[in-house]
């Protein structure tokens, strides 16, 4: 499932963090980590060495085959340690407890590194045989002020609309149909809502709260690169009338309009899925992890059959991505030189030669373009890898703080907040993490 990032919470665990490692320097020399002087022979032997990794109690599995592989071809063993949800929130305070592992997963945008303090723990990975190999998207993850800190070993997330292919076909919608805008999302939900009585146009998920962001996130793509970067100066604010404006629309046009399920207060990320496979809904707009949970019941000659998906944006049909925990892997400095050398060497094994094995076995696309995403992925997936490339990311990946917005949601379609109101709390949240951070402007 899609993980979003408790903001609030973390503010008391990157403060600790930031006193736990400040008097200490020790770790791994100096600022560059001990990074590689020599080539590194992704098979060499490493026996007798001992490798911690860890990860979130549901992502436990998900380096099992690329372990498997490497303590067979090395010799080394890796020890993979689960962390108790909620794991963004437990890493950094274990980290300020001085406890450290060899190599995790964390999700690796602007947003989100800088919780466990990269130029202080990590090992930078600059120059690292593998980096070059990867997909453009790809290479724009993982790097802080300028260095890379994090390996990338599977795509971000691509959000986009899934639809019911029946629900389509009754409502005499063709590709050629497909929304250009978000404008013309909208006027599709109205045609559903028209020609498919008893669909609802679209399923949110108010029950689980972390879907409600999308809506709003696809109307923000309008917004430039320069203007997030005043956002991150504090010049620009959460406040601006664009973003009060989609969150009125969000509102408004889709919420009030009734092109929503009934219960969509209550509705959840599990029911969305029965529901769009169903027909009882015709769209749903959400991210990779709504793929997966399509792919856990479903065969891909069925998916291929009853779904299908496209790409949406406020004023084009292009994509979004979305950074997630297991796209990212750290190495930590440790001050044991040849642990570190081997959590490289793990790293440029499992992005160099087992990585088409590794991403047969998990069924995924490939972040390197020169590694064939696998065959008998279903449509809708390889849809998705076909827009990353141009994918416009979400805010998670161009804000220094992804904040709550889901939360301030939740209280706007209760009658609690109203859209103004939303977007204040959010600023608020985004303030004060940013200045928990010490970010310069707040």
């Amino acid at each position: 499932m899609r993980r979003v990032l408790p903001a609030l919470a973390l503010i008391c665990a990157t403060a600790l963090t930031a006193t736990a490692c400040s008097d200490s320097t020790s770790a791994g020399g100096d600022d560059t980590g001990g990074a590689a002087k020599t080539t590194v022979d992704p098979t060499a032997r490493l026996d007798g060495v001992k490798l911690t990794m860890w990860t979130a109690q549901n992502t436990v599995n998900a380096p099992k085959q690329v372990i498997e592989a490497f303590e067979k071809a090395t010799g080394a063993k890796v020890d993979v340690q689960p962390i108790p949800d909620l794991y963004e929130q437990n890493v950094p305070t274990k980290l300020a407890s001085g406890d450290r592992p060899d190599l995790m997963f964390w999700q690796p945008s602007i947003s989100t590194l800088p919780f466990i303090q990269p130029s202080r723990n990590l090992l930078t990975l600059d120059g690292e045989p593998w980096e070059a190999k990867l997909g453009d998207t790809e290479k724009s993850l993982g790097v802080i002020g300028g260095k890379r800190y994090a390996a990338i070993v599977t795509s971000p997330a691509m959000l986009g609309v899934y639809y019911n292919k029946d629900v389509f076909k009754k409502a005499g919608i063709a590709e050629k149909d497909f929304p250009k805008s978000y404008a013309d999302l909208l006027a599709l939900g109205h045609h559903i809502k028209d020609k498919v009585p008893g669909t609802a146009p679209f399923y949110e998920a108010g029950g689980d709260k972390w879907p409600l962001q999308w809506q709003v996130q696809v109307q923000l793509t309008d917004l430039d690169q320069q203007w997030w970067e005043g956002l991150n100066k504090n010049e620009n604010k959460w406040t601006d009338p664009a973003v009060v404006k989609a969150i009125t629309t969000y509102k408004d046009k889709l919420l009030g309009a009734g092109l929503a399920q009934k219960n969509y207060r209550t509705g959840t990320f599990t029911d969305s899925a029965d529901a769009l496979w169903n027909g009882d809904a015709g769209m749903v707009l959400n991210v990779t992890s709504f793929q997966t949970q399509i792919q856990a019941k479903h065969s891909t000659a069925e998916i291929d059959k009853k779904l299908g998906w496209f790409p949406v944006a406020n004023s084009g049909a292009t994509g979004l991505y979305s950074p997630d925990q297991t796209n990212g892997v750290v190495a930590f400095k440790t001050g044991d030189e040849k642990r570190q050398n081997a959590a490289r060497q793990f790293l440029a094994f499992w992005l160099g030669p087992d990585y088409a094995d590794y991403i047969k076995t998990m069924k995924i696309p490939s972040v390197e373009p020169s590694v064939p995403t696998p065959d008998g992925l279903p449509q809708t997936a390889t849809s998705q890898v076909a827009e990353l490339p141009k994918a416009i990311g979400v805010f998670q990946a161009k804000a220094i703080v992804a904040p709550d917005l889901h939360l301030a949601l939740a209280d706007m379609i209760y009658g609690k907040k109203s859209p103004k109101q939303v977007a204040e709390w959010v600023q608020g949240q985004f303030a004060q993490v940013a200045k928990a951070q010490s970010a310069p402007g707040f």
